[in-house]
């Protein structure tokens, strides 16, 4: 028994003088790794110190653009049809055989000039009746106001005459309107169309015969929808273009908008003039109408990919210099947005000109005062802010602005010229442009726009 206790005993004390052994291994091992190693931040923090193994965080990598200014017009597309000013199919009043034609197919006519000529053998006979009884008539009564005068005859006899007198004159009025209504008459002037009569032929009343169309200024009708209805009135321009004339601009004089509100496409009726002395639209066209509402100089636009909408607000990330001149830290600016074009928005309130705004790499900015890295792309034309390390401050925008291609600078002046007569004056002239009713045709026709005329003239 004594053996046996001696050897559980160097056994116990064995066990115990190796777990001693290993943890003072241990603890000698962490304490010598933890007097070598600094304390230093965590790598994130921006303070990191230079002496540490890890070194101070990279900034977020970002692409950035710049706040320009432009002119902006407030505009909608539409679709619309042309109508003649004023146009008519002409249709006799009373049935007749057609005795002559005074016009050929696609004539200009004049008001009050006589198209059409019917038979009237008949009512010519009957004006000449009419004629003779009325002579008769006036004899009598002349006769007996002077029988009357000397006491010869009773005042009953005068006034009997006196109403034969005038039944007669009826009689002869209404011969007269009979022979004239055989004449069929150009109620304006304008330009027939093809005829659909011949000499000999015998119309009914109502038969049609020929349309006449007022073709110096045609109608344009369009639809809007009906939240635009506030926006457009009368004196309005309209830009159009015809797919039958492409490359040809007009523009159009919103003359009334309808005010009833169609309720089944809940859209608002406009009607526009358009100047067309050349003849160069014609009724039943198909075209395509920018209609302005009018033009801000100056506003201030930026790419849409740099809004960050949250929460019912908008917001954008600015690009300023940090502490250090050659530092860049990002911060988050709400912001106020107002007309919206292709790929561009235009900001109204929360920034100004020349501003640095980030398009690409928000999700790396998570909070204000971020260091940020700007990424170069010289393919897209990014600029870069003013300040950054190693880059110049970006060109003005006017350089960007004079890099446009001529296409877009045209449709640019036209919509611009368009938005300034529409807010009361005229049309300026644009340098290196033709109005739009002269396109293709030399110089513009003389004498007043027919769609200037006043409403008189339209109806």
């Amino acid at each position: 028994m004594a053996y046996k206790k001696k050897y559980a005993l160097m056994a116990l004390v064995g066990i115990c003088a190796a777990s001693g052994a290993a943890w003072w291994f241990q603890n000698k091992t962490g304490a010598s790794a933890d007097g070598a190693k600094p304390a230093v931040s965590s790598p994130a923090s921006p303070g990191a110190g230079p002496a540490g193994r890890s070194g101070p965080a990279r900034p977020a990598s970002v692409e950035v653009a710049k706040v320009e200014t432009q002119t902006l017009v407030d505009e909608t597309q539409a679709v619309g049809s042309l109508r003649s000013r004023q146009g008519v199919m002409l249709r006799p009043e009373v049935g007749g055989r057609v005795q002559q034609i005074f016009f050929n197919d696609g004539q200009r006519v004049r008001k009050g000039q006589v198209m059409v000529q019917f038979e009237d053998q008949l009512q010519q006979a009957q004006l000449s009746q009419a004629k003779a009884e009325m002579s008769i008539s006036e004899a009598n009564h002349k006769r007996n106001q002077e029988l009357v005068a000397q006491n010869f005859i009773s005042k009953r006899s005068l006034d009997e005459s006196g109403a034969a007198l005038d039944v007669a004159r009826a009689k002869m009025a209404l011969a007269d309107a009979t022979v004239q209504r055989l004449k069929v008459l150009a109620p304006f002037d304008g330009v027939t169309g093809l005829r659909q009569i011949n000499v000999g032929d015998y119309l009914k009343d109502g038969a049609d015969m020929v349309n006449i169309e007022d073709l110096d200024a045609v109608l344009l009708d369009f639809r809007l929808p009906e939240r635009f209805q506030a926006k457009i009135r009368a004196g309005q321009k309209a830009q159009l273009t015809v797919d039958a004339l492409p490359g040809r601009p007009f523009t159009a004089i919103v003359q009334a908008v309808d005010p009833l509100i169609d309720a089944n496409g809940r859209s608002v009726g406009v009607r526009g003039c358009i100047d067309n002395r050349q003849q160069q639209l014609r009724p039943g066209m198909f075209a395509r109408v920018n209609a302005v509402f009018g033009a801000r100089e100056n506003a201030m636009v930026i790419p849409e990919e740099a809004i960050i909408p949250q929460g019912g607000r908008t917001f954008v990330v600015k690009v300023v210099v940090g502490e250090k001149p050659e530092s860049l830290v990002s911060e988050r600016v709400a912001v106020k947005t107002g007309l919206r074009l292709p790929g561009k928005v235009e900001i109204l309130e929360g920034l100004a000109a020349g501003d640095t705004v980030v398009t690409a790499g928000h999700q790396r900015l998570q909070k204000d005062g971020t260091s940020v890295r700007v990424v170069d792309l010289p393919q897209s034309g990014g600029p870069r802010p003013a300040g950054a390390p190693g880059q110049p401050a970006s060109a003005p925008a006017d350089a960007s602005k004079a890099a446009a291609s001529p296409a877009e600078s045209s449709k640019s002046a036209a919509l611009t010229a368009a938005a300034a007569a529409s807010a009361g004056g005229k049309s300026p002239v644009v340098a290196g442009q033709r109005a739009p009713s002269a396109a293709g045709k030399g110089q513009a026709p003389s004498g007043p726009n027919p769609c200037l005329r006043g409403a008189d003239a339209v109806r």
